[in-house]
């Protein structure tokens, strides 16, 4: 049974992630990685650790697990600044998934963000797709690379773009399927999946696929290597 890291697990996506992981039984211990401490989750495979994300080097041993779900993530305005949101989006990530790699993970699981492209003129999909390139670089056996759309679910704080999604998700009908919001519930359901099937290779799930494969039945088809 796989061991497995999370780091965001605060998150919305990160703490449905961690919720999930407990309750599965093929996930032997799980090892979080947290700026502040861990509110709420107990259980006797659970590891938490709050750690200084500017000093993840001394933290290196936490990194010797199979896989790593990463979660993490800000918005500018929480920031505070475009080159904050790059240190945390892209150099927090980056520095998890290389530390994964030189400890000997196999399987790195990243949640991106739809629209991600390195060469994007739009600052926040671009530093995604830069992200996204940096990992796929890395020596892993499978790296999963998840991009919802717009997340539904109770955060701890507001989010303006987010909370105006959600007002009008009663017209999503109206959206092509990648772009329609997409609950938080259902991105960790699916980032679970891609765990336990822990296929080799690269794989990019879209908003929609993400959606179909949280709620396929256990035994069916596998998601499709990009």
């Amino acid at each position: 049974m796989p061991s497995t890291l999370l780091a965001g697990a605060t998150g919305l996506v990160g703490r449905a992630c961690l919720d999930l992981l407990l309750e599965d039984d093929a996930f032997e211990r799980v090892v979080v990685i947290t700026r502040r401490t861990l509110e709420g989750a107990r259980s006797p495979k659970l590891e938490a650790h709050v750690v200084d994300f500017d000093h993840l080097d001394d933290h290196a041993a936490l990194f010797r697990v199979d896989q790593i779900v990463c979660a993490l993530g800000t918005t500018i305005r929480q920031a505070g600044s475009l080159e904050r949101f790059r240190a945390v989006d892209y150099g927090y990530t980056l520095k998890v998934a290389e530390l994964g790699a030189l400890q000997g993970a196999r399987h790195f699981l990243l949640v991106s963000s739809i629209g991600a492209n390195p060469r994007s003129r739009v600052f926040y999909p671009r530093v995604k797709g830069e992200l996204e390139e940096a990992v796929v670089a890395l020596r892993y056996r499978s790296v999963s690379i998840v991009r919802p759309s717009v997340l539904l679910g109770e955060r701890a704080e507001f989010r303006l773009g987010e909370e105006i999604a959600k007002r009008l998700a009663f017209l999503a009908f109206l959206a092509p399927g990648k772009y329609k919001p997409i609950h938080a519930r259902d991105v960790a359901a699916a980032l679970v999946r891609l765990a336990k099937e822990d296929q080799p290779g690269r794989r990019i799930v879209e908003s929609a696929e993400l959606r179909t494969w949280a709620q396929r039945p256990p035994g069916a088809n596998r998601v499709p290597v990009s």
